[in-house]
């Protein structure tokens, strides 16, 4: 049994050049014993992370779901991700990755709004276009004499993420505008994720975004089939979840974190929706 450790660990992939911007591909045909160990560990990355297959097999687990990714197929992970990979052979795979200060703002957005995806298979112009800029981004990164070399390497990576971006948008959302709904379920959305540890009450969201609580209800149950309370628990225990399965925090510690002084409501809470107690999660679950 691998030892948990004190906090999720992080795997510094995109600052693996000291620029916070990785672009590379990688053709790997067996992990090393190390390496396999290493990747077998749930951890998060430092950046938005994108990886193309294209080609090999790779079974992968983000946030408790399981995924066997087939070649041709586009997998991104947002930094808040908890996965590890427990199949990995004969791959050939392309990965860029890009911290938040160097990500320009709309694409942050946008990808705080697409989280959490499902691996996207890919038509091949698609993967052909997507090859062709990472190798492009590959030759950047090369010519570290040139004046404006991180500019270039950064504007490189931004397009990657561009065109990434676009392929998740083209099949998960649609060309119609969004309605009144779902403008109002996107912007809560988007504040829970910012403020899930401190703000735990309808209100408080109501009132951000100017309106009265039941029409928040009413927009979010509308857009999502589910009311605001459940968002905001569900946000909450996703976190236990990861914190629970992957770190060594004490149960106690964790409910702080989380934002509960409270330990007893905030077990109460977990077993509720959850259907264990958060030891018997905890013991369920050790890495």
């Amino acid at each position: 049994m691998a030892k948990r450790r004190a906090s999720i660990p992080v795997n510094p992939m995109a600052n693996q050049f000291g620029a916070g911007i990785a672009i590379e591909k990688l053709l790997v045909e067996k992990l090393l014993p190390k390496e396999k160990e290493e990747a077998g560990r749930p951890h998060r990355e430092d950046g938005h992370s994108f990886f193309l297959l294209e080609k090999g097999k790779v079974s992968i687990e983000i946030d408790f779901e399981k995924y066997n990714i087939k070649p041709s197929s586009l997998l991104y992970l947002h930094p808040n991700q908890v996965h590890r990979i427990t199949a990995f052979e004969n791959v050939t795979v392309c990965v860029w990755s890009i911290r938040n200060e160097h990500l320009q703002p709309e694409y942050l957005k946008i990808l705080e709004e697409l989280t959490p995806t499902s691996p996207l298979l890919l038509k091949k112009d698609a993967v052909s276009l997507l090859s062709d800029a990472v190798s492009l981004g590959m030759r950047l990164f090369d010519r570290k004499e040139d004046k404006l070399y991180h500019a270039a390497i950064k504007d490189s990576c931004n397009a990657l993420v561009a065109l990434a971006i676009s392929q998740f948008l083209g099949h998960t959302t649609s060309t119609q505008k969004l309605s009144r709904f779902e403008t109002v379920a996107k912007s809560f959305r988007n504040l829970l994720e910012r403020n899930y540890t401190t703000d735990k009450r309808p209100a408080v969201y109501a009132k951000k975004l100017n309106i009265s609580i039941p029409y928040l209800n009413e927009c979010v149950r509308h857009a999502t089939g589910f009311s605001v309370s459940h968002h905001i628990q569900q946000r909450v225990i996703l976190e236990a979840k990861r914190l629970l399965s992957h770190s060594d925090q004490a149960i106690k510690e964790i409910a702080a974190e989380l934002g509960y002084d409270d330990y007893p409501y905030f077990s109460r809470l977990f077993t509720k929706v959850v259907g264990k107690t958060p030891v018997a999660f905890r013991n369920k679950n050790l890495d």
